[in-house]
């Protein structure tokens, strides 16, 4: 029998797992190899994600609750921005353990900063090493890790490849370790807190980040405005919503082709994820500003889920 969620159990550990760490450094990707499914999206464009997500991962005495957080960041002047640096400070407050990512030999001004937002908190924190396999000769590697093990006492610093798997065991391992114990917070089949309808929302925006890259600024959200299952096929109305009419243009492309590449794209993910078929209808509309004005962030999800 199955242990309900509220059952208290002296040899059951659960716990809270923070993944922080600059931008574009690969805290979703690993958030996704350690749950062994996709639920956080992932692009080579910075701060692809915007919102805290928890991934959680159960097995009979342990479970691990991660949140993959945005990247923390110096260098904002939009609201959107400031909302997204609060709920990574806020995160690593309430946390029982952080999992803080590097880049390979790389330590730059942005790195330390999520290092001095980390004397905030007393719990430990495990340094990873990301991207390990991409570094060719790693006789240099000992040496990092000392010069990493000066600037703060981490409780382990473990080289990573959270793409290709590399010591994610190890991961596993000694964060069940650091778990407090305690009964479990949710049921033990659940993968995350976020709806199947917030996932929607957030494939499509990775498809339109992975298709445009650079050639569509930062300003570009979803919002869902259908989401209602008729019979054996799911029904998904998705809102593209740009700050000027030329991204507006951008997006949907010569005769439409950019925006059907995204939406077939996105219903592909989405029929895996949901396990139906999927009937997806996406459109795009202009909305000035929306990025820097708190009441549009508030609408569209970005301020509400604390």
């Amino acid at each position: 029998m199955s242990k309900s969620v509220n059952q208290t159990d002296d040899e059951s550990y659960c716990g809270y797992v923070a993944i922080v760490g600059r931008p574009n450094v690969g805290k979703s990707t690993l958030l996704n190899h350690l749950l062994r499914q996709k639920i956080s999206i992932t692009s080579r464009k910075p701060q692809t994600t915007r919102h805290r997500i928890l991934g959680i991962n159960s097995d009979k005495k342990h479970q691990c609750i991660f949140v993959d957080t945005p990247g923390l960041n110096a260098q904002f002047n939009k609201a959107l921005n400031r909302v997204m640096n609060d709920t990574v400070r806020s995160v690593i407050k309430d946390v029982d353990v952080i999992l803080f990512i590097v880049e390979r030999f790389i330590w730059n001004e942005a790195d330390q900063y999520v290092l001095e937002a980390l004397q905030e908190t007393s719990v430990p924190v495990l340094l990873l090493i990301n991207k390990i396999d991409l570094v060719q000769d790693k006789t240099g590697l000992l040496p990092h890790i000392k010069e990493l093990s000066e600037k703060r006492k981490f409780k382990e610093i473990v080289p990573v490849s959270a793409l290709g798997g590399h010591n994610l065991e190890t991961i596993e391992s000694v964060v069940k370790q650091l778990l407090p114990p305690g009964p479990f917070l949710f049921p033990e089949d659940q993968v995350t807190d976020r709806s199947s309808r917030f996932l929607a929302a957030e494939l499509i925006r990775e498809k339109v980040t992975r298709q445009l890259g650079d050639e569509l600024p930062y300003e570009v959200t979803v919002e869902i405005e259908k989401f209602t299952q008729e019979k054996s096929v799911l029904h998904i109305h998705g809102l593209i919503l740009v700050d000027r009419k030329g991204q507006k243009r951008i997006v949907i492309g010569k005769g439409g082709d950019r925006l059907k590449l995204i939406g077939s794209s996105a219903r592909e993910d989405m029929e895996h994820s949901f396990q139906t078929k999927v009937m997806l209808n996406l459109w795009v509309k202009v909305k000035s500003g929306w990025a820097d004005d708190e009441r549009a962030l508030q609408s569209l999800g970005y301020t509400d889920h604390s």
